[in-house]
């Protein structure tokens, strides 16, 4: 049952402001909206739990992700009801998401397990070493304190309220304050009550997890802009992004803001692969374009082919795999007006030829198709920028010369792909030290939309595509952007922690 309060501290509250769900299906619902109050109450909250969640056992905790996973599991039914109804996401998207987000989770606590990522290291003291002797050193990963973490649009499971960016910072030793994000704030409440009961059930500090709901820009600012929060963790657009990571350097402690902003995550068709399977990769590409409704960060918005016949068909090809979609419903009213406003710039700046466009009725959006040159893209940098949606640009390029200068323009992108065969290696190995540099991963024939949760996976990459790009908000490495090292000189064993006795 769906309260519409925020949980704060183990406690449902209400607030003297509220705003109503807008969704798909079914009546809106009202929310309470809070404000710098609630969120001062829950991160205080959060820095009271502090000292007693970090000082629990890698055991401990693995136990109440695992937990948290269970509850989400055991309200399943009621969270795709809801989810369904606030995104229009479809039912066996929304389940797949869900068994990601408890399998993130259970992986979690699998890794903590493990131990691994305390990077522990011990120097032994040499007290007859000549011409100083060396006292004993021992390192460790320790967890920073209050997380602040923001759900985000397009993966209201995933990457909200017990995403990747929660289950990392909680399996780190930090307490988290969520804020909701207000497309899906059922879905929100839903699975946040799936954290109380865990919570409660492993017998966890009240304050070790908060979810504070509202639309506002002022509810964001203020938890960013807390004294007590040391860190934070967005999904989001470029704009919004920027603007929360410049709020966390001008305050009078900076903090890390760990924000993945997207980006167009270009698709190269190299000479021998688009000779031998040429339909193949628009087909493909086409698909990989519009699922979802193109609403992925990793939605592969630009693919470059060399110029000629075999571009022609590539991309009548393409077109016509676009022309049997039909237009879809996306997330929200202000992700639909944006696509329909991004659409209209590339149109606007006569350097792209629409090859295929269309209406996007209330909330709709339907798949557009643009080609342009190489010479027009390294001229006209807006064609790079991403477009939230099912809107793709085919660039024509002149030489391999040319390539390498446009692989040579991209800002950071969360991914490249490469579609290439065997005759393709050398010129692939060209571009290599370019791309490497460019992206947080490299694809080779595949497509990027779909994000393995895993040990090795990178879901970051150099700005604007994230903000740190030492940093990855998907598979378990995640876990490094909550902790830091500390060295501890001469200390009797009894001052340290188990894991570093």
């Amino acid at each position: 049952m769906l309260t519409g309060k925020h949980l704060i501290a183990g406690a449902w509250v209400a607030g003297s402001e509220v705003f109503s769900s807008s969704p798909v299906t079914g009546e809106p619902r009202q929310f309470a909206a809070g404000g710098p109050a609630e969120v001062d109450a829950a991160v205080k909250a959060a820095e009271a739990a502090f000292a007693a969640y970090a000082a629990t056992s890698r055991e401990e905790r693995a136990v109440f992700l695992e937990r948290i996973a269970t509850e989400i599991e055991a309200r399943g039914a009621e969270i795709t009801e809801v989810a369904t109804a606030e995104t229009a996401l479809p039912t066996a998207r929304l389940e797949g998401e869900r068994g990601r987000t408890t399998g993130q989770l259970r992986l979690f606590a699998a890794h903590i397990r493990k131990g691994e990522y305390l990077d522990v290291r011990k120097d032994a003291a040499l007290p007859d070493r000549a011409p100083l002797p060396r006292p004993e050193i021992r390192l460790i990963q320790r967890p920073i304190g209050p997380v602040a973490v923001f759900g985000a649009s397009n993966f209201p499971l995933a990457f909200s309220t017990a995403g990747g960016d929660t289950a990392s910072a909680l399996a780190a030793g930090c307490p988290v304050v969520v804020k909701g994000h207000p497309a899906h704030p059922g879905t929100g409440e839903l699975v946040a009550q799936a954290i109380d009961a865990a919570i409660k059930a492993c017998g966890m500090p009240a304050g070790v997890f908060s979810l504070v709901q509202g639309p506002s820009r002022e509810l964001g600012e203020a938890l960013v802009r807390h004294p007590l929060i040391k860190a934070v963790g967005f999904t989001g657009s470029l704009g919004g992004g920027r603007a929360l990571f410049d709020l966390c350097a001008a305050r009078p402690e900076p903090i890390p803001f760990f924000g993945e902003l997207g980006s167009v995550n270009p698709v190269f068709v190299l000479p021998a692969a688009h000779a031998a399977r040429g339909e193949a990769i628009a087909k493909g590409w086409a698909g990989s374009l519009t699922m979802g409704v193109g609403q992925f960060c990793t939605n592969p918005g630009l693919v470059l082919v060399m110029d000629g016949a075999g571009a022609d068909a590539f991309i009548a090809t393409a077109e016509a795999a676009l022309k049997d979609v039909a237009p879809q419903t996306m997330l929200t009213d202000g992700i639909a007006s944006a696509f329909a406003t991004g659409a209209e710039k590339i149109a606007s700046t006569g350097a792209a030829k629409a090859r295929l466009t269309g209406t996007c009725p209330a909330r709709q959006a339907a798949p557009h198709l643009f080609e342009t040159t190489g010479a027009q893209l390294l001229a006209n940098p807006a064609l790079t920028h991403e477009v939230f949606g099912p809107l793709g640009i085919v660039v024509r390029v002149k030489d391999k010369e040319e390539l390498a200068r446009i692989a040579e323009s991209f800002e950071g992108q969360l991914t490249v792909t490469l579609q290439m065969d065997d005759g393709d290696v050398e010129l692939a190995s060209s571009l290599m030290p370019v791309l490497e540099r460019k992206a947080g991963r490299i694809l080779a024939n595949g497509f990027p939309t779909g994000v393995e949760v895993c040990d090795a996976m990178v879901h970051g990459g150099p700005y604007p595509a994230s903000t740190n790009f030492g940093a990855t908000s998907v598979g378990t490495m995640a876990i490094r952007r909550w902790v830091r090292p500390v060295s501890y000189q001469n200390l009797p064993e009894a001052l340290l922690s188990a894991d570093l006795r």
